[in-house]
Formats: C-alpha cells, sequence, structure tokens
C-alpha cells in the first residue's frame, strides 16, 4: 500500500471512562470491524463454534434491543417489511 494509511479513529478508543466514551469508542471499534480487509480475511480463520457463536451473540442482541420493525429497517435495510 503506498501513501499514508487512511484515518481510521483507532486512537479515539477508549473504554472504561465513561458511559458517552464508550459508546463513542464501540462505534468506532464496529466501523474498523467491519472493514472489508478484515471481513475478508477473518472468517476464514475462525473455527466452525466461533463462527456459529459470533452470529448466535449479534443476532441476540440485534432482538433484545431493536423491534421488528427496526430490525428490519436498520439491520436489514427492509422498508417495506410488514408486521
Amino acid at each position: 500500500m503506498n501513501g499514508p494509511p487512511p484515518d481510521t479513529g483507532f486512537e479515539q478508543i477508549c473504554f472504561g471512562l465513561n458511559r458517552a466514551t464508550d459508546e463513542r469508542s464501540l462505534v468506532l471499534f464496529l466501523r474498523l470491524f467491519c472493514r472489508d480487509e478484515l471481513l475478508n480475511a477473518l472468517p476464514p480463520r475462525l473455527a466452525d463454534e466461533e463462527l456459529s457463536g459470533l452470529v448466535d451473540y449479534l443476532t441476540g442482541i440485534l432482538h433484545r434491543h431493536l423491534t421488528e420493525k427496526e430490525y428490519h429497517e436498520l439491520f436489514l435495510g427492509d422498508y417495506d417489511h410488514h408486521h
């Protein structure tokens, strides 16, 4: 890769100071986690149990904290979902 690395904001990640900082840090952390380069490299390296456990954990969080409408709109991008 030529030139300076992209500004990822990782230096702003800090957990444990207060709730607001933790929330901002989580957003930055997840943005880094969702970078295409990492998403292409990591899943093939996960054990079957890690892969299914991660999916189960994240799906559980979504279902616990989002309404069905929010799940379809915010996660799936399905704005035409009818309950």
